[in-house]
């Protein structure tokens, strides 16, 4: 059963590892991926991920929810973690010097590192079948008939199968 964004801060306030560790599956990509792009640090990036998840733990109360999004709230605190470490370890480059990206964009980009989570998780839980022909469709830019010929499966199984792939995707969007 996936909970809420509410339901898992109010678990993890009562300290349900848990719940903490179905928030950590659903937002460190997210954190990570923003500290990252601050950083340009792998290791750097995955330390500020696990501050800041750390922090949620410690005290899941600093969230307020009529603020916007838990994911938004995740990315903005990231990286503004992450420019700490820039400060901190940057004695001769002024911050001034340094490019960071636009914090205007940053929940745009947060709401579609979201989006694309989802489409992928959907994606993935797809029967091969329909797997398959959606990604040749999609990331190979392939026709239905070129996907037909390569796969030597009838033309209008593969379009069935492509539509139904859309539509359980987009089905896995809207809940």
């Amino acid at each position: 059963m996936l909970m809420e964004d509410a339901e898992l801060l109010e678990a993890v306030a009562r300290q349900d590892q848990s719940a903490m560790a179905s928030l950590f599956d659903k937002y460190s990509r997210l954190v990570y991926s923003i500290a990252l792009r601050v950083l340009r640090e792998p290791d750097l990036a995955e330390d500020v991920m696990q501050e800041v998840l750390l922090q949620v733990w410690r005290q899941p109360g600093g969230f307020v929810a009529q603020r916007g999004s838990l994911g938004a709230w995740l990315a903005v605190v990231a990286r503004n973690r992450s420019i700490d470490v820039i400060r901190r370890r940057s004695h001769l480059t002024p911050l001034e010097d340094m490019v960071l990206p636009e914090p205007r964009n940053l929940q745009r980009a947060v709401e579609e590192n979201h989006l694309m989570d989802q489409v992928r998780v959907a994606v993935e839980t797809l029967p091969g079948e329909q797997q398959s022909p959606l990604h040749m469709a999609y990331f190979e830019g392939l026709t239905h008939t070129e996907i037909s010929e390569r796969t030597g499966t009838p033309l209008g199984t593969v379009k069935t199968r492509i539509r139904t792939a859309l539509a359980t995707v987009r089905r896995a969007l809207e809940q």
